[in-house]
């Protein structure tokens, strides 16, 4: 057995009274998701969540809560594979997708996102998420 593991984030940014969830699609019309990618020697979890969400999408992000969620599973035979994910947040509307890596990235409104998952990982992951964004006194500009 393989063993991979990832980081990422949910990136959450404000405009006005409305908030935004970041999300990528690797393929065209593919299935939405959150950035992530495999950690490198040496870097932890955080620094490897900041980094992919930068490599990805090109949106500097912050870390300002302690949420950390993780999920396994198998993406092919042989392979075991944990993604760990934190709750971060943007001021920054800018985003660009990696070039040869991810087809799109896009600004979902919070209220349409879960319906934008297709995977139930995904989907528990950001209604816990928001439900700790829900307990937070930081607050978002």
């Amino acid at each position: 057995m393989v063993y991979e593991k990832s980081c990422g984030a949910l990136v959450v940014r404000r405009e006005g009274d409305q908030y935004f969830v970041l999300m990528i699609r690797h393929k065209p019309r593919g299935n939405r998701s959150f950035p992530k990618g495999h950690m490198e020697a040496g870097e932890s979890e955080y620094t490897t969540a900041l980094r992919e969400v930068m490599e990805e999408t090109s949106s500097r992000v912050a870390i300002l809560s302690d949420f950390r969620a993780t999920v396994n599973y198998s993406p092919s035979p042989g392979v075991m594979k944990e993604v760990v994910y934190f709750l971060a947040f943007t001021t920054s509307p800018d985003i660009q997708p990696r070039e040869g890596e991810i087809a799109e990235v896009e600004w979902i409104p919070l209220e349409h996102a879960e319906e934008c998952l297709a995977h139930e990982n995904d989907k528990t992951v950001f209604r816990a998420a928001m439900e700790r964004m829900n307990t937070m006194t930081v607050e978002i500009k």
